[in-house]
């Protein structure tokens, strides 16, 4: 049982991948954090990371081994120059040297210190285990990614949260958070704010939201106007730059803010809709597919589908829309991916695809439906509808890269999530045949009886069908 926070779902990092790259960054830091607390870190004189499972099979990919590399030298995932990123991690292999926690420099040989190991640890497909030498003895410590920028270790305590559970209105299931919605009678996002407001001002809860959002703007902004090849060995070039190009008309404009009130100026018909929604999703993943920095929503890999949604109402349905729909929108999105995290899961590792692209389609159904003016039923029903048409979707990436069939699918994901809230609101929640709880827990069972190879591992689908050589 946790209280999930909405900046749990939607956390800034860098990709390409949550699970595989901030989360294992994140471990990386909090494995310092315990050396600290055990008075190691100025003892230390080998330190060795051994990646299980998923994390090993699509690590390369991923960019799991410059992503320890860069949590036990002391940067922030949130915070880092995107730009140095490279040269911190070539400084290293070039010098076979590490500043672990920016204090203590020691001998690393990132090709013989970071293991990667197949075998998968029986907690979880995401583990990873960092091993201090100091004098005669080791310190050993073992993590696991689960989804989302999460990390546990084996009691399940959530180690990225430091929230103190004391939310008002507390709920795992969506007929919970219905019932006081009926008697607040409060919106879904009214409620979460209320449990948000027991933890943080209204001003910092203000702020960290519109944080969020200016960084998904940017985001889709540097996905726009950036051409080249994608790295990584596909040589999948990048596509929201030409797409952006014959929509984007010939108002001038200089910076993100700008630039959304010239799309609001273009025309734009249905087939320029679903492009400019396309285009926008695939900014955001072909970003995240460079090492860039974008939101988790609510994993890396599906980060596109919930920018690309609001960006929609903002530029479509709504020009007199701003930082007060902004909030809610990025609220009720936030609530609805906690009770996947709770009843299911976010991880590819664990559910495939589905717990990604589906969670996040199903996040932003929910958060369009309530600014369109629907009811709290009615948003429970936009995010049912549009994760019941994502069950079952593997994960199988092409190359353990976060490239193909990743970054289509986080437009597929958006057009969905626009179509099951329109769906959502011309439905009465008395002729509901499916509820979301329903579709959660289906999931989940999905998910357990799902093969291994279609979870986040390359060795199934399209991961095998086609590879890099035919690239």
């Amino acid at each position: 049982m946790e209280c999930i926070s909405i900046f749990d779902m939607l956390k800034i990092g860098v990709g390409p991948s949550s699970s595989h790259t901030l989360g294992p960054w994140r471990a990386a830091e909090l494995f310092i954090a315990e050396l600290k607390d055990n008075n190691l870190l100025n003892k230390i004189h080998q330190v060795k990371i051994d990646l299980y499972g998923s994390l090993s099979l699509t690590g390369k990919g991923h960019a799991t081994d410059f992503a320890v590399m860069l949590g036990l030298s002391g940067a922030d995932p949130e915070y880092i120059p995107v730009d140095a990123i490279s040269s911190i991690i070539e400084d290293i292999k070039l010098s076979n040297k590490i500043k672990i926690g920016n204090e203590t420099e020691i001998i690393f040989n990132p090709d013989a210190d970071i293991i990667f190991n197949k075998n998968f640890l029986p907690f979880h497909a995401n583990g990873l285990t960092f091993s201090a030498y100091y004098e005669d003895k080791i310190y050993i410590s073992t993590f696991y990614s689960v989804g989302g920028g999460f990390v546990t270790k084996e009691d399940d305590q959530n180690l990225t949260s430091n929230i103190k559970c004391e939310f008002p209105f507390y709920f795992n299931t969506s007929t919970e958070l219905l019932a006081y919605c009926h008697q607040e009678n409060k919106s879904i996002s009214e409620i979460m704010y209320e449990n948000e407001k027991s933890i943080r001002t209204p001003e910092q809860i203000d702020h960290e939201l519109m944080r969020i959002w200016e960084t998904m703007l940017e985001c889709m902004y540097i996905g726009c106007h950036t051409e080249g090849i994608l790295p990584g060995g596909l040589n999948v070039k990048r596509r929201a730059f030409a797409m952006h190009e014959t929509l984007k008309g010939e108002l001038p404009y200089s910076n993100p803010q700008e630039w959304l009130q010239t799309i609001r100026k273009t025309k734009v018909y249905f087939r320029q809709i679903l492009k400019w929604v396309s285009c926008f999703a695939l900014a955001v993943n072909e970003v995240n597919a460079s090492l860039g920095r974008v939101v988790t929503a609510p994993t890396n890999g599906s980060s596109g589908v919930i920018p690309a949604v609001l960006m929609y109402y903002l530029v479509i349905e709504n020009h007199k829309a701003g930082p007060t729909e902004i909030k809610q929108f990025l609220t009720t999105a936030g609530v609805i991916g906690s009770i996947f995290k709770k009843g299911a899961t976010i991880s590819a590792a664990m559910g495939g695809c589905q717990a990604e692209i589906g969670v996040s389609s199903a996040m932003a159904a929910a958060a369009l439906c309530e600014l369109m003016g629907g009811t709290p039923a009615q948003v429970t029903i936009a995010a049912e509808i549009a994760m019941e048409h994502h069950l079952g979707l593997t994960c199988d990436p092409i190359g353990g890269l976060v490239q193909i069939p990743c970054i289509e699918r986080n437009t597929m994901g958006a057009i969905k999530a626009i179509n099951a809230a329109e769906l959502a609101l011309d439905t009465d929640p008395i002729n509901v045949k499916v509820p979301l709880d329903k579709v959660v827990n289906t999931m989940w069972e999905t998910a357990k009886d799902m093969n291994n190879k279609y979870k986040e591992t390359s060795e199934g689908g399209l991961a095998v069908a086609v590879n890099i050589a035919d690239c």
